[in-house]
């Protein structure tokens, strides 16, 4: 059977040996049973037999088999067995390919979904607001320190009271002015202000003078009392 060039150069467009990727005797076979191909008819057979051809000290000494050559001794209408082979094997590479890229991606969602769950249970910082309240008696004789004990008595959670002092008015009467931070979620002004109301023996009403969000995304105007003025 004669050689079919026209699959040998199919074969060899893409491949640089009849068999793996290094000469062997597979290459050897072929190459004896040819001439040098046309390099205008045949390229890429032209361009093998000149590379095996370097290597005809060594052609006796080259590892494997003739096999894959063999396959190349049939008809051009019947595909060889070779190239299939090669085909497959380029296409198992692409699977893995394409295994690696899918492992890659699945690791890469995991990631980021390990991240979202972190961010998402990480405790956000309360809002808070620091107040500072003003609190009148009813004249010059109340008793203020008993005033100020009153208002500290009050206690519940998100609230907590800070420093303060007595601030003249007129007419001898001075007012208890105190600051406190509450947080916005758990303590609300206006029930505070109706718990102050009730130790009404020494406390004839209470303004918010002043306050100032701690939350960058809050904001609250400002509150002034003219009860005296």
């Amino acid at each position: 059977m004669s050689l079919n060039f026209d699959t040998l150069e199919q074969h060899l467009t893409t491949r640089s040996y009849i068999e793996g990727y290094t000469p062997s005797q597979a290459d050897v076979y072929v190459y004896n049973l040819l001439t040098a191909p046309e390099p205008s008819k045949y390229p890429h057979s032209a361009r093998w037999y000149s590379h095996i051809k370097s290597y005809s000290a060594e052609h006796a000494a080259l590892a494997g088999t003739s096999t894959a050559g063999q396959a190349f001794l049939q008809s051009a209408s019947a595909p060889a067995p070779a190239a299939a082979d090669a085909e497959e094997e380029v296409d198992l590479f692409a699977s893995d390919d394409e295994e690696d890229n899918e492992e890659t991606e699945r690791l890469k969602a995991e990631r980021v979904a390990a991240y979202n769950a972190k961010k998402a249970n990480k405790p956000k910082a309360a809002a808070k607001s620091v107040v500072t309240l003003e609190v009148k008696p009813w004249d010059d004789e109340t008793d203020m320190e008993a005033l100020e004990q009153s208002v500290r008595s009050i206690e519940q959670e998100g609230l907590v009271w800070g420093a303060s002092k007595l601030v003249a008015v007129g007419y001898g009467i001075k007012k208890l002015q105190i600051t406190l931070v509450v947080e916005d979620e758990l303590v609300s002004l206006d029930d505070l202000q109706e718990k102050l109301a009730e130790f009404d023996d020494y406390i004839q009403s209470s303004d918010i003078a002043a306050m100032q969000s701690k939350h960058p995304s809050l904001a609250y105007p400002r509150f002034t009392s003219n009860f005296f003025s």
